[in-house]
């Protein structure tokens, strides 16, 4: 399998349908990105987001606005693309839009996880 493949595939598409299980009632660091397949922004970020999760022991899942509108709303997501970070279910931090810089995303991300 090429590194390509395997990027893609440290960031998996949820669903509003999975979100409870998965997310509020999974363990550990999860970072979920609520993002839009129409926003250029998220886009232009996506492969920076693919290499922070291939080098994160995070959990990474991306959220479809467009089709989950609803989920986005109860999280108050009022851009794209928006991380919202959970640590054993519960929020601890989010960032809105940040650059598409490797070092200032992985940074952005990790900082709700630290002691």
């Amino acid at each position: 399998m090429d590194d390509s493949n395997t990027l893609t595939e440290r960031v998996t598409p949820l669903g509003a349908d999975a979100f409870a299980d998965v997310v509020l009632k999974g363990s550990g660091q999860i970072v979920v990105e609520f993002m839009s397949y129409d926003c250029e922004h998220c886009r232009t970020i996506e492969p920076v987001v693919e290499e922070v999760a291939a080098q994160s022991a995070m959990r990474f899942f991306k959220i479809n606005i467009a089709v989950d509108g609803d989920l986005a709303d109860a999280y108050d997501v009022v851009a794209t693309p928006t991380f919202v970070m959970f640590s054993n279910g519960k929020e601890v931090g989010r960032a809105e839009g940040p650059r598409p810089v490797f070092s200032t995303l992985a940074a952005l991300l990790e900082q709700p996880f630290k002691p």
